[in-house]
C-alpha cells in the first residue's frame, strides 16, 4: 500500500470522527431479554480519546443505529457530538461540517464497512481497522495494525500524536515508508531544521 505524506494531513485534523460497531467496539452486538443492548469498549480507546482532546482535537461519532449505551459512552469520553441513525453518513458530515464551519480537510474519520465510504471520500485523512471490509481499507490513508474495538483508535490517536510532536514512539505499529517521515518529524522537532538529504 503507498501511503501519501500524513503528516501534513494529521497536523491539520481538527476533528476526528469515529464509526462505533466495528471501529470502537469489535462489531458484535449482545441483546438482553428486556431490550437491553450491550456493547464492549476498549479502554485503551478511551484513554486515546482523552489524550486526543488534550491535543485540542474533537471528536464525533456518526453512527447507522441508535443506542443508549453509545450516548453513555460519548459522555464518559468527552465526545462532543454523537449524531446516531444515520445509515448513510453524508447527510450526518454535511450538517457536522455546516454546524463547525471547516473545510473537508480539518476532518478525519475511522471507519469500517462500505456504508462509510461516502465520508471517508470527503474528510482530509480516512482510516480503517485492520479487520474492516476490504474496499474500506482499500479507500484508507491509513489501515491501522491493531482490530475494531481493540486498539484501532488508540492507534490512530498515537498516529495523529507522534506526527505532530515527533513523541509515543509510532514504530510500534508504523510501516518503514511512514516511520522514515516521522523521524523527519523528531529530526525537526530537535534541530528547528527541516532535515536535507545528501546528493
Amino acid at each position: 500500500m503507498q501511503y501519501p505524506n500524513l503528516a501534513p494531513i494529521l497536523r491539520g485534523i481538527s476533528v476526528l470522527i469515529l464509526d462505533v460497531d466495528g471501529v470502537l467496539t469489535m462489531g458484535g452486538i449482545i441483546y438482553g431479554c428486556e431490550n437491553d443492548e450491550y456493547k464492549r469498549f476498549d479502554v485503551k480507546d478511551g484513554l486515546g480519546l482523552v489524550l486526543l482532546h488534550e491535543m485540542g482535537v474533537r471528536t464525533a461519532i456518526v453512527t447507522g443505529r441508535n443506542s443508549l449505551v453509545v450516548n453513555r459512552r460519548a459522555r464518559e469520553m468527552g465526545i462532543e457530538f454523537v449524531l446516531q441513525g444515520f445509515p448513510i453518513k453524508l447527510p450526518a458530515y454535511a450538517k457536522l461540517k455546516d454546524e463547525l464551519e471547516l473545510v473537508d480537510e480539518a476532518f478525519g474519520f475511522i471507519g469500517d464497512d462500505l456504508i462509510d465510504l461516502d465520508v471517508m471520500h470527503q474528510v482530509g485523512f480516512a482510516a480503517a481497522p485492520a479487520d474492516a471490509h476490504p474496499a474500506v481499507k482499500n479507500e484508507a490513508d491509513y489501515v491501522c495494525r491493531s482490530r475494531s474495538g481493540v486498539g484501532a483508535v488508540r492507534e490512530v490517536v498515537d498516529l495523529i500524536n507522534a506526527f505532530r510532536t515527533g513523541e509515543f514512539g509510532p514504530q510500534n505499529y508504523l510501516p518503514m515508508q511512514l516511520l522514515e517521515r516521522w523521524q523527519d518529524i523528531v529530526w525537526e522537532n530537535m534541530t528547528g531544521m527541516s532535515p536535507t538529504k545528501e546528493t
